[in-house]
């Protein structure tokens, strides 16, 4: 009977842990919360950084310093060319491109006094300013791009606007350039006249015999000889050696022919950016100051009463544009003071009552039809 007993006890026992085991619940999987730390960055406002100052370039600055320590400017001209520049019957110096030389050194030293002007013929005028001879070159020199490339120079701003001509004796018959066919003409060697000739009557199919001089006057001493049937140059340059050398100027006249545009103005050598600068702002400064009708004459009245802000920065009354030149802040005043607005140089030079009259045409203001105009002074 126990017998019996034990195993009845052992088949209940084992009944229970089944029944345990298939009741165990299923383990639930437990879900993972991943906690991600997002960082953000908020900007922060703050006031702009100043820019650095951009470095000078290499040779930046070094002629401005030059010129003053040798305490004048040295100004290359043509020195042969009436109302531009040449000297006087009482020795001195004269004339359009001889005044801006003058502007300059009013600029730099305020004594228009300080220059010394170096006669340059045509082969001499690049070498000497490339070579630093002279500081700056005012001298008819036609701007064009193998000059501004090719030689190391730069073309500030243009002060005279020209073109090229042809002279003729009135008696000669000549009236047109097809007239000249088998003509002999006068030209001077190693400018761009030789080149615009030869242009010219190679596009009209014609022909002609250069007859080729150094200088201004071996050229027009062979004309007034009768060498040759025709001289060209410049328009400015024939009127002004028509007008004020030759020996009987209204026997000549110019043909009613272009044959070229011909931009003149000062040259300097690349790589002074501020000398550039002043160069081409001291010109500037006296087609403003025309502009603004301020004179020689009135320049002090103005100084004294103006309230046009521009023409107080333009007198160095307020701000520090000369500062930014390199020079005295009354540099602009100086100019006008000492050698005058582009008009007073103009007319002194090449007026209605000069030997060498030229009508201003496009050497005229932008607000009169012509081409002259400057940018702001701020």
């Amino acid at each position: 009977m126990s017998k019996l007993v034990r195993i009845f006890g052992l088949l209940v026992a084992l009944s229970l842990v089944l029944t345990a085991c298939a009741q165990q619940p299923t383990p639930t999987p437990q879900k993972v919360v991943e906690t991600v730390v997002v960082t953000v960055e908020v900007p922060v406002t703050a006031a702009p950084a100043t820019p650095a100052p951009t470095p000078a370039p290499s040779g930046f600055g070094e002629t401005l310093k030059a010129i003053k320590a040798r305490g004048k400017l040295v100004c290359g001209v043509n020195g042969q060319l009436p109302g531009f520049s040449f000297v006087d019957p009482q020795g001195n110096w004269s004339g359009f491109d001889a005044d801006f030389c003058r502007v300059l050194a009013a600029a730099i030293f305020g004594d228009a006094t300080k220059v010394e002007f170096r006669p340059l013929t045509t082969q001499e005028r690049f070498t000497a300013l490339q070579t630093g001879e002279v500081d700056v070159l005012i001298r008819n020199t036609t701007w064009t791009l193998v000059r501004d490339t090719d030689l190391g120079l730069n073309f500030t701003v243009t002060t005279f606007y020209d073109g090229q001509g042809i002279m003729v004796r009135k008696d000669s018959g000549i009236t047109k350039l097809e007239d000249l066919n088998g003509a002999t003409i006068c030209v001077q060697k190693g400018t761009t006249t030789e080149l615009n000739l030869a242009d010219a009557f190679s596009t009209a199919g014609l022909n002609y015999t250069p007859a080729t001089f150094e200088d201004i006057n071996q050229t027009y001493g062979a004309y007034a000889e009768g060498r040759c049937d025709a001289v060209t140059s410049d328009k400015s340059q024939l009127s002004s050696v028509a007008r004020g050398a030759l020996p009987d100027p209204e026997n000549h006249v110019i043909l009613d022919v272009t044959l070229s545009k011909e931009p003149l103005g000062p040259v300097v050598r690349h790589g002074d950016d501020q000398w550039f600068d002043i160069v081409r702002w001291a010109v500037f400064a006296t087609f403003f100051a025309e502009e603004k009708n301020i004179t020689s004459a009135n320049v002090d009245q103005v100084k004294a009463s103006t309230t046009n802000p521009e023409i107080k920065r333009f007198l160095g009354l307020e701000g520090d544009l000369g500062t930014k030149l390199g020079l005295s802040n009354d540099w602009a005043y100086n100019i006008v003071k000492q050698v005058g607005n582009y008009a007073e140089i103009y007319d002194r030079n090449l007026g209605p009552n000069t030997k060498t009259y030229i009508p201003r045409g496009l050497n005229s203001l932008y607000t009169n039809g012509g081409l002259l105009y400057s940018p702001p002074f701020r």
